[in-house]
């Protein structure tokens, strides 16, 4: 099996901004294996929340690596593509869906069937307004327009400025996500105001190392609170359990889609909501992320809707429901971005 990568740079169609700052683009890199004809493909979108970056994942890229020129078991193949992401997730995340990827088309069988979902019983994605000029928002909210559900990124000094001036243009379901950006007082008052807004849930209010600062928000809040930053593998869930009615599961935090899988069998096992969520990221990354949305509850897989040069296209959103690929592996193609693109396969 043979291994290429490259690095794209993803840009924002409005600059990103979340509590830890704002971004016009993001750099990622894709991951290509290839055998018999077949080409499985992957992307890191690394996060430096989490201590990694681009620059990290080639370094890794650029050892040594000794494929098997064939692959014939998929378990020993995963074992080998894990040690050589040297502990970065989102290489990972990108080894897993390349396999993933070319499996399953060597199979003929699209990716959710691998897992065992159901591509009728995909969740509504929301859609993300970030932190940025308060003046945007009726475009931003225009420009949603196809979403029943929209994402509020806060934790700044003019949280409610934003939902008051969201509220002026829309009254679609809210859900809030703060990125650690509220200390206890301020997320206990916030929780309790935002009820007053059609907030569905709010996300990650408090830092992720105040954990039972967390638990006692849950229990004043009117408001479910969900785990962000807080939940990362399986084995963290009955640590944090017990502080949020549900998680937000991301490929490139957790690494491979298999772990995944396991951190949804592990909530569902603790009686917590997941959602499956996201970086900005194009649409290799969502795909495979779109893949597992049947086995969820809440999905916000829409990082290949908040840029304006994504070079492939897979899952759709159509009246506001993910409709995945029908096709085998991923059901990624490249599109003319792409093709105009030097090095993406």
């Amino acid at each position: 099996m043979d291994l290429t990568y490259t690095t794209y740079r993803l840009t924002c169609t409005h600059p990103f901004g979340i509590s830890r700052g704002t971004h016009t683009y993001y750099d990622v890199v894709y991951i290509y294996l290839e055998q018999d004809g077949i080409i499985g493909r992957g992307e890191a979108a690394p996060s430096r929340r989490y201590n990694e970056s681009v620059e990290k994942i080639i370094t890794e890229l650029e050892k040594p690596l000794s494929l098997p020129t064939q692959v014939t078991d998929l378990r020993v193949m995963s074992e080998v593509l894990q040690r050589a992401a040297g502990g970065y997730r989102a290489l990972e995340a990108a080894f897993s869906m390349a396999l993933l990827d070319w499996w399953t088309q060597k199979q003929g069988q699209p990716l959710y069937r691998y897992f065992g979902a159901d591509p009728q019983q995909t969740p509504l994605t929301s859609f993300t307004i970030a932190i940025g000029d308060l003046d945007l928002i009726p475009q931003k909210i225009d420009e949603a327009e196809p979403y029943a559900v929209l994402k509020i990124k806060l934790g700044t000094d003019r949280d409610k400025e934003i939902i008051r001036a969201i509220r002026n243009e829309t009254d679609k379901i809210l859900r809030v996500d703060a990125n650690e950006g509220w200390d206890l007082e301020t997320a206990i008052k916030m929780c309790n105001w935002l009820a007053g807004y059609h907030v569905e849930f709010v996300e990650q209010p408090l830092p992720a190392d105040q954990v039972e600062q967390t638990a006692r928000l849950k229990k004043v809040s009117p408001l479910k609170i969900f785990a962000d930053e807080n939940s990362i593998f399986s084995r963290q869930i009955p640590e944090i359990a017990h502080a949020f009615h549900g998680i937000n599961i991301k490929l490139m935090k957790c690494g491979r889609l298999e772990e995944a899988k396991r951190m949804i069998e592990m909530a569902r096992q603790y009686e917590l909501e997941i959602m499956l969520g996201c970086m900005v990221e194009s649409s290799i990354g969502i795909t495979a992320a779109a893949h597992l949305s049947p086995l969820v509850d809440y999905a916000d897989l829409d990082g290949n809707l908040l840029i304006n040069n994504d070079p492939y296209q897979g899952v759709m959103i159509k009246g506001g429901r993910i409709v995945l690929p029908n096709k085998p592996g991923l059901g990624i193609e490249i599109n003319e971005t792409g093709k105009q693109s030097q090095g993406l396969r």
